[in-house]
């Protein structure tokens, strides 16, 4: 997932704040793995202690819990932790269109977005490989341009089905 996910303001810092805020730490369980969960209640629990002695305390202790729980979802997901990211990132155009989606309950937009992206994608990479395939002739400099244009598209073709068709995470439930 792009920096999304350990972002200030991405999905998973937003969840604990609520959890912070309501003081109720089921807020952000979703966002964790089974086996994580003990970490992230201890760290809560931790947390709302520490909040009680000043602001300064309370601003540490709420950066904490934020970087734990982004750790242990981040974990979840069998990637590392590198640190919280800033609000505002660039998470280009199809993260919020995937949260429009879910907040409208309808993926026509994201449909469109994706379907726009690949089309144009492949619709460049083709005209690219058959320029170059015009030329393909004139000698193996010519003809190997070609068969990297034309390789490349195979490839990149072969590797956005591979994505569009795999599970976004490893299973954490158990079935």
């Amino acid at each position: 997932m792009p920096p999304h996910c350990d972002s200030l303001d991405g999905p998973v810092v937003t969840a604990a704040r609520k959890a912070l805020e309501g003081r109720d730490v089921d807020q952000v369980l979703p966002y964790v793995p089974e086996e994580g969960e003990p970490e992230v209640r201890e760290a809560f629990s931790l947390t709302a202690r520490a909040r009680t002695h000043g602001r300064e305390a309370q601003e540490v202790a709420d950066r904490w819990f934020f970087e734990t729980v982004v750790r242990v979802h981040r974990s979840g997901e069998g990637a590392p932790f590198t640190g919280l990211k800033p609000a505002g990132l660039d998470v280009g155009p199809v993260i919020p269109a995937a949260e429009r989606a879910l907040e409208a309950g309808s993926a026509d937009e994201l449909t469109g977005a994706l379907c726009g992206i690949i089309r144009e994608q492949v619709e460049e990479r083709h005209r690219r490989a058959m320029r170059l395939k015009e030329h393909a002739t004139e000698g193996v400099d010519a003809a190997r341009e070609f068969v990297e244009a034309s390789l490349g598209l195979q490839v990149w073709a072969h590797r956005v089905y591979k994505q569009a068709i795999a599970v976004p995470h490893a299973p954490t439930r158990r079935s």
